[in-house]
């Protein structure tokens, strides 16, 4: 976490202005930054036919980004939709299986009589059976093809690709025309920050650690050139420290409505009640002398 922030900004966490007084907050650097990053490719190799978006396009979850070539997938879809809805082959064997169940009735009939042999009524049961079996195969195959047919959909389905994230379109790598290589993990198509929900990364000093908690509100003040105030929570507090430069980590998570805030950009962190402990000097008060913390009446120190 601390190679995140460089040492600039390692130094400048250890120089945190604290605001004196019983209870008083404490305000550290920060950086606010996408809550992820997506890298956005084909699901399989196709030539792309458009691209919609650019760099520093807007993009909502669920929006069309690229559309590959799918002429030969729509046939394909096609030609099993309509396999799908053959019925031919079921009538012309729901028609055998009547009449082989009818011949099959009569020779019962006929054998009890002593008109026919037994062989042929058998033979008869033969054909009733296998008529039957026909039809059971010819619903069989159409079931088949509707499988095939939903098959090849989603299919059809994955040559356009739409957006997983509300964010923004940081690069665009290729273009309509060139080949979507599903296997090459190199160049994806499109790399997108998600900055619906915002990453703010602190770095604090350890006088500091057990003195958060998961689900606390945090005051965020970005740079001055953007401005405003937001509120954070507090989603993780590191458990591994920087024995270096005496820190942990600590991310909240703020909200962007309207995608109005951008990431990477410089902010101060401030928290409520956060102090520091008895015979550690402050951070930014290094060689001042330190007043004794205040004493509740009737407590001993």
């Amino acid at each position: 976490m601390a190679q995140r922030f460089g040492e600039g900004v390692r130094s400048a966490v250890l120089a945190a202005l604290l605001l004196p007084g019983q209870g008083f907050a404490a305000e550290f650097d920060c950086v606010i930054q996408p809550s992820r990053t997506v890298e956005v490719r084909a699901a399989s190799e196709g030539l792309i036919e458009k691209i919609l978006v650019d760099r520093g396009d807007v993009v909502k979850a669920g929006q069309v980004l690229v559309v590959l070539d799918s002429g030969v997938e729509r046939e394909a879809i096609e030609s099993a939709r309509f396999r799908s809805t053959m019925r031919g082959r079921i009538l012309g064997g729901e028609s055998r299986a009547e009449y082989a169940n009818a011949k099959h009735s009569r020779r019962e009939n006929l054998v009890e009589k002593s008109f026919i042999s037994a062989q042929d009524r058998d033979e008869a049961l033969a054909e009733k059976r296998l008529a039957d079996a026909e039809v059971i195969t010819a619903n069989e195959d159409r079931r088949l093809a509707e499988i095939e047919y939903r098959r090849l959909s989603e299919h059809l389905r994955l040559r356009t690709i739409k957006s997983p994230v509300d964010g923004i379109v940081v690069d665009r790598m290729l273009n309509a025309g060139e080949l979507a290589d599903n296997r090459d993990l190199r160049k994806p198509i499109l790399r997108l920050a998600d900055i619906g929900k915002l990453h703010v990364e602190v770095l604090m000093p350890l006088d500091a650690f057990g003195k958060l908690a998961l689900g606390q509100n945090v005051e965020v003040h970005p740079e001055p050139r953007v401005g405003g105030r937001y509120t954070a929570t507090v989603k993780v507090i590191d458990q591994v420290h920087d024995a270096a430069s005496g820190t942990f980590g600590v991310r909240l998570e703020m909200a962007n409505s309207g995608l109005k805030l951008p990431a990477g950009i410089k902010c101060k962190a401030s928290f409520p009640a956060v102090g520091t402990r008895p015979g550690t000097s402050q951070a930014g008060t290094a060689g001042q002398e330190r007043k004794p913390p205040s004493r509740a009446p009737g407590k001993p120190m």
